[in-house]
């Protein structure tokens, strides 16, 4: 600790801010004071060992190997190479970052620091003509194309790569990959620009008048009953189900196994909220719009029709109040398979990390143990699917507020029994969605590593890595305790020739 603080000490003296990769673990390193004592209060020594306890109790596990042929004396080297945790990230920025350099060192990331890619599979832009899906890209996908751009973010495919050629990479790399996602009602994002094309010409001009010029409701849409709007949208409704079964038909075939999960539905825990999602019923009259009576239940039934068992099938919300987990046992209860629960965490505004830093924001041990365990109530694996940490600003304090809040959450929530991963959303500065903060990356733009990266970095690769040398008994069997997942097991036979073999610590 002494030669910690004498480190820190002479780092401040030198530049007057913490160093790029000096991230405070505690309060007593944290002599730059980029948070407060009143955080500190909140992430104090005995909140820490707590988490340390659950990580010992709920990440780890015992491990016996016997090696019949080791030589007397031999020493046996025992090193993870791969964890069965979830360290993800989006690859929505898959060969669009403008240079070969920065695409090669993004693409390094997956491998490296995560084992695992949520795949954009947004229909707007997944189908942008009806029939006529970009699964396998053209010129307009390639990495030439995209580092031609000046003004990336202009082109409609922007954060959106051809599939075919991403699930390709992360085959290549042995990256676990997810789908995000098949059935969402957000209209911006998500819905096709000619679904309603579909509409008889009496249906599209009632349609028509349930929108502004600028996209918002109007006060029709509220204002008609559903039995009014069954009645009107009779021929709609048909083609809304066949459409959505055929979307999850289609993709299922094409990708099989090669997608181990999915989201299946997104964000429709307010509509449970709202009491619109209605068994029985042809239509819903969601928030977003239209959609599918019953969407959720149909979907999930849907996608394991047409996906294999051994495909896991996922619900992903925004919400971490108690109607999301009501959801989850409802459709539960009705029979839907589902095998994970995402659930998102964004800090987009950079108000929110300050407040934090401050020791008055959300996202305390309390809050995040209260929330985690109401959604823990349907005994679902947890998958923090999306997480944004905003830095307040791009100046190095800034940073490594940033750093200090995502190692203390990615710290609680890797000690959650439920959690099965955690997946960062924007790795890079200035590459998420409009709207989205620009410094909510692990990277700078021009792929610089940030402290937040060195926080995960030291997580993932150091404390959560095991690697050990032991001895074994007279039978030649070597025990050990170490975090779930694929090991390396090496040592010297009685030949003197070296051995090694993987072994999986489950």
């Amino acid at each position: 600790m002494k030669r910690a603080l004498l480190i820190a000490a002479l780092l401040l003296a030198a530049h007057g801010a913490p160093a790029q990769g000096y991230i405070p673990a505690s309060r007593a390193e944290d002599t730059g004071g980029c948070m407060s004592p009143e955080y500190w209060e909140q992430w104090n020594p005995a909140e820490q060992a707590r988490i340390d306890r659950d990580i010992e109790r709920h990440r780890k596990a015992d491990g016996e190997v016997t090696l019949s042929d080791i030589a007397a004396g031999s020493e046996v080297r025992i090193e993870q190479i791969s964890h069965d945790f979830v360290f993800g990230a989006h690859i929505f920025n898959f060969e669009q970052l403008g240079k070969k350099e920065y695409n090669d060192r993004y693409k390094e990331l997956f491998g490296t620091l995560f084992n695992s890619a949520t795949v954009a599979f947004y229909w707007k832009t997944l189908e942008p003509e009806p029939g006529r899906p970009r699964f396998g890209g053209e010129y307009r996908d390639s990495e030439a194309f995209w580092n031609e751009q000046q003004r990336p973010w202009e082109q409609p495919h922007w954060r959106r790569p051809a599939t075919d050629r991403v699930v390709d990479f992360c085959k290549s790399r042995g990256i676990r990959t997810h789908g995000h996602v098949l059935i969402w009602g957000n209209r911006r994002w998500h819905h096709p620009e000619w679904l309603p094309d579909f509409m008889t010409p009496e249906e599209r001009v009632r349609w028509d008048g349930f929108f502004t010029p600028d996209g918002r409701l109007t006060e029709e849409y509220p204002r008609m009953g559903l039995d009014e709007l069954e009645r009107t949208f009779a021929r709609y409704a048909d083609t809304l189900e066949y459409l959505y079964d055929k979307r999850i038909r289609d993709i299922a075939a094409r990708y099989g196994e090669r997608i181990d999960s999915w989201d299946v539905v997104n964000e429709s825990a307010t509509d449970e909220e709202r009491g619109v999602i209605l068994p029985g019923r042809r239509l819903c009259k969601s928030g977003y719009g239209l959609m599918p009576g019953d969407y959720p239940y149909r979907a999930l039934k849907s996608a394991e029709k047409h996906f294999s068992a051994g495909v896991a099938l996922n619900i992903n919300d925004y919400r971490r109040e108690p109607v999301y987990a009501r959801q989850v046992n409802e459709l539960l209860r009705r029979g839907c398979k589902i095998d994970i629960m995402g659930v998102q965490m964004h800090l987009f505004d950079p108000r929110a990390s300050l407040a934090i830093a401050e020791g008055r924001g959300p996202q305390s041990p309390a809050e995040v143990r209260s929330y985690l365990e109401e959604l823990s109530a349907p005994g679902l694996p947890l998958h923090l699917s999306e997480i944004t940490i905003t830095a307040p600003g791009t100046d190095e304090r800034s940073r490594t507020i940033q750093a200090v809040i995502a190692r203390n959450l990615y710290r609680l929530w890797f000690s959650c029994e439920r959690m099965m991963g955690i997946t960062w959303w924007n790795v890079v500065d200035d590459c998420g969605a409009p709207g989205e903060p620009s410094a909510s990356g692990l990277f700078t733009r021009d792929m610089q590593p940030k402290p937040v990266y060195h926080a995960l970095d030291g997580l993932i690769n150091g404390e959560w890595t095991t690697r050990l040398a032991a001895r074994p008994d007279e039978r030649g069997t070597v025990r050990f305790r170490g975090f779930r997942g694929r090991y390396r097991i090496s040592w010297t036979d009685r030949s003197g020739q070296e051995q090694s073999k993987e072994y999986h610590l489950k």
